[in-house]
C-alpha cells in the first residue's frame, strides 16, 4: 500500500519540477503557485506512504537502501518547501524537485526483494535509530538545497557575465542579477549552517548509539570516517566564508564539493567499502 502513495509522490514531484522549470524560463507567478501546490500535495502523499510503511514495518522507515532513498527524497522536498516559505525564494525549486523526483524514481526501480519490509538486524534495534538517522538525512536535505544553490549560482553568474559582455548599458538588469546572486549565496550559507547543526547531532547520537551497541564511541568505520570528512568540509565552508573573497563562486564550489562528499558518505561507502554500516 505504501508503494501506491510513493508512486503518487513521484508523479507529483515530476509535475512540480516541470512547473518550477517553466517558472525559471517564463517567470509567470501562476507557474510558481502551481509548482508549490503540487509539491505540497506530493509531500502529503509521500508522508502517508511513510506512515503506512512505519506501521507495517514496526520501525522507522529508513533501515535499508530503498527506505533511505524514499525518506531522503521526502526530506529534500519538505526541507525545501519550508525554506521557500521562510525566505520566499523559488529560484532553486526546480533543481530540488528534480533531485527528489530522480531519487524516489531510482528507489522505485530497485528489485522487489530490496523493497520488502524486513525485520531489523540486532544492531538497529534501538531508539537511537530514529534520532541518529533522521538527523543525518535532514542534514543531507539541507546540504542538497545548498548544492542546488551552488549549481544555480554558478549558472546564473555565468549567464550574467555573458549578458554584461553583450549589454554594457543595461545597468538595471545587472543590479537585479547581482541581487539574485546575493540572495542565492545567503540562502546557501543559511542552509549549510543548519545542515552542520543537524549533522553534528547525527554524529553525536551515532557515537552514543555505537557505544551502546558495540562498546566504543568511535571505531573509524568507513561511514564514520566519511561523515567526519563531510562535517569538516562544511566547517571549512563556514570558517572561510567570513572572508569576503570566499563569498559567491568560491562558496558555491565548496557547497558542491561538500555535497559530493555527502553522496559518497551515503552511497559510495556502502558500495565500495565494508564496515559496520554495510547493512544499510
Amino acid at each position: 500500500m505504501d508503494a501506491f502513495w510513493f508512486g503518487i509522490a513521484l508523479i507529483a514531484y515530476g509535475i512540480s519540477a516541470f512547473f518550477y522549470t517553466m517558472l525559471s524560463l517564463f517567470g509567470r507567478l501562476t507557474l510558481g503557485k502551481l509548482a508549490v501546490g503540487v509539491a505540497i500535495a506530493g509531500v502529503i502523499c509521500h508522508t502517508m506512504g511513510l506512515i503506512i510503511r512505519t506501521i507495517d514495518a514496526g520501525h522507522a522507515p529508513f533501515t535499508n537502501l530503498y527506505e533511505s532513498l524514499v525518506f531522503s527524497s521526502w526530506s529534500m522536498v519538505t526541507f525545501y518547501l519550508l525554506i521557500e516559505y521562510r525566505y520566499k525564494a523559488k529560484v532553486i525549486g526546480g533543481f530540488v524537485t528534480w533531485m527528489a523526483f530522480l531519487t524516489i524514481g531510482y528507489a522505485s526501480l530497485l528489485p522487489d526483494r530490496v523493497k520488502q519490509v524486513t525485520p531489523l538486524v540486532p544492531a538497529l534495534q534501538s531508539h537511537w535509530l530514529e534520532f541518529h538517522v533522521a538527523a543525518c538525512f535532514l542534514a543531507y536535505a539541507a546540504f542538497a538545497v545548498a548544492f542546488g544553490c551552488g549549481i544555480v549560482y554558478l549558472c546564473k553568474s555565468m549567464g550574467r557575465r555573458q549578458r554584461r559582455q553583450k549589454l554594457h548599458s543595461e545597468n538595471q538588469e545587472a543590479d537585479n542579477s547581482s541581487s539574485t546572486l546575493d540572495m542565492i549565496d545567503n540562502l546557501s550559507y543559511k542552509t549549510i549552517r543548519l545542515g552542520i547543526f543537524l549533522l553534528t547531532i547525527g554524529i553525536i547520537t551515532g557515537a552514543v548509539w555505537a557505544n551502546y551497541s558495540w562498546g566504543t564511541y568511535w571505531s573509524w568505520d568507513p561511514k564514520e570516517t566519511w561523515a567526519l570528512v563531510t562535517w569538516i568540509i562544511y566547517i571549512i565552508y563556514l570558517h572561510v566564508r567570513i572572508t569576503p573573497a570566499w563569498h559567491g563562486k568560491m562558496a558555491a564550489w565548496l557547497a558542491i564539493i561538500g555535497f559530493v562528499a555527502v553522496i559518497f558518505t551515503y552511497l559510495g561507502v556502502n558500495l565500495l567499502m565494508k564496515g559496520l554500516h554495510s547493512y544499510i
